[in-house]
């Protein structure tokens, strides 16, 4: 099976969602595509009875778009992306991830040279700290308010992020995105203090 979607994803120049790890990411398909294998599982049928939609409506959700006719259902998978790439706003897909019992992590546009590797991982480690300094403030007193929750949830998002951005440097093997993350960091410190 694995060899099968290598070959269609050469063949239509499709990539791997994070990184050439094949056997823990999936190809990229189009929404249609991934719908089917979803009906597989649970027919279109059960699915139109739990959201009262018309079993013909789900069934042409997997089915390619047919823009010469113009006709044809926009799936909910195309209508969130368009939604995303209008609004450029990524806490939809935070909060569709939530709903999934996990959490959304932005992958690093640019990624960089060996020799910054050193400094790749002290960003890890003073992010670390920074997470851990916020907990023990909110700690202090034995209770964790709203906003302490909120800039704990923030500095959590901020780790996940750099250490995303660290382990696809390893995979790319370049690393001055992180660089460039830990200088804008720094600038960003100095300028709170101030």
């Amino acid at each position: 099976m694995i060899k099968k979607k290598i070959k269609i994803a050469a063949e239509y120049g499709r990539f791997p969602l994070a990184n050439r790890l094949w056997l823990f990411h999936c190809l990229v398909m189009q929404s249609y595509e991934l719908l089917r294998e979803v009906f597989e599982n649970k027919t279109p049928k059960q699915v139109a009875a739990d959201l009262g939609l018309s079993l013909s409506m789900v069934y042409k959700w997997a089915e390619p778009p047919n823009h010469a006719s113009g006709s044809g259902t926009g799936n909910p998978l195309d209508r969130i992306e368009a939604l995303l790439t209008s609004t450029g706003d990524h806490r939809l897909v935070q909060w569709i991830c939530q709903r999934a019992g996990g959490f959304f992590i932005l992958n690093p546009k640019n990624t960089p040279h060996p020799h910054y590797l050193i400094p790749a991982t002290n960003q890890i480690v003073q992010e670390f700290a920074d997470l851990l300094h916020v907990i023990a403030a909110a700690t202090a007193d034995d209770a964790i308010t709203q906003p302490e929750s909120r800039e704990i949830r923030a500095r959590w998002e901020e780790l996940k992020t750099v250490t995303e951005g660290f382990v696809a440097c390893c995979e790319e093997g370049n690393f001055s995105h992180i660089r460039n993350h830990a200088s804008k960091h720094a600038a960003s410190k100095a300028n709170e203090k101030h």
